[in-house]
């Protein structure tokens, strides 16, 4: 276990607002985890009766997130990786997938939700060979998060970017499109941006309830066309097949076949 950018706070769990749903811990209920409270559990069966396909949605983001990281250690070659709005930890994070290949492979996670923040003694375990690091930054100060980062990670090197289904929670598009701007900016050819979302005018159900859990108190989960996610990749080089339904993003040979969901993503290098 490597020392972490920002260590772990053990006031965190005071800060926790119980009496307000939060995202990361109803993705950890959908998900079957046990980090979540009543109000969490509340929130997720209200959007699950109106929309019962986000627990699919949940799962096919998780498998998405392990085949690009599994990707760009086999195949693209990279060994670190910048994972900013990391959620609750869960089965296959960044780190178990790319150290289980590539065991010097060097982790920063990246939150500022302080659930989050409690349980981050789980994201830093690593293998003797690598590192992994925990910075307390949100996805609006990337400048922050670049900082940081750079104790851990080689910035002459290239970098695995990861933002997944954090983009949504940046209300302004035009503000998340220069947020994902100014991280690659700071990153070498040859790394590599991942981003997925859920995406807007793909199912109706899907955006129903997503309207309903914006308007509970939590903080909003803007939804975005599939156009507004690819368009996150201009000057990049997409990977085939390109932006698409998670599930049929490079699936499994030997899995179950999955119907398209209302979520969207792709990989692509920066030349």
């Amino acid at each position: 276990m490597t020392h972490p950018a920002t260590s772990p706070d053990p006031a965190a769990h005071q800060k926790i607002d119980t009496t307000v749903p939060h995202s990361a811990r109803i993705w950890n209920y959908w998900l079957g985890g046990k980090d979540n409270y009543a109000v969490d559990e509340e929130a997720g069966d209200a959007y699950t009766a109106v929309f019962p396909g986000i627990v699919t949605i949940a799962r096919s983001s998780r498998g998405f997130l392990r085949r690009n990281i599994t990707y760009l250690v086999t195949e693209a070659g990279i060994r670190q990786f910048l994972d900013i709005g990391t959620g609750l930890p869960t089965a296959d994070n960044t780190h178990e997938v790319a150290q289980r290949i590539a065991p010097e492979a060097r982790i920063v996670y990246v939150d500022n939700d302080p659930m989050v923040l409690a349980h981050a003694r789980a994201l830093l375990y690593s293998t003797p060979e690598g590192a992994t690091a925990y910075v307390d930054a949100n996805v609006l100060d990337p400048d922050r998060i670049l900082a940081a980062a750079a104790d851990t990670l080689d910035f002459s090197r290239p970098i695995g970017l990861i933002l997944s289904n954090i983009l949504g929670h940046v209300a302004d598009y035009d503000q998340a499109r220069s947020i994902v701007s100014r991280l690659l900016d700071a990153l070498p050819s040859g790394s590599y941006l991942s981003i997925n979302d859920g995406s807007l005018g793909t199912d109706p159900d899907f955006e129903e309830a997503q309207e309903g859990y914006n308007k509970s108190g939590a903080i909003p989960y803007n939804l975005r066309t599939v156009d507004q996610i690819t368009a996150f990749f201009d000057g990049l080089e997409l990977v085939e097949p390109g932006v698409v339904s998670v599930p049929h993003w490079r699936p499994d040979p030997e899995a179950p076949a999955v119907a398209p969901v209302a979520e969207h993503g792709g990989l692509a290098r920066k030349p």
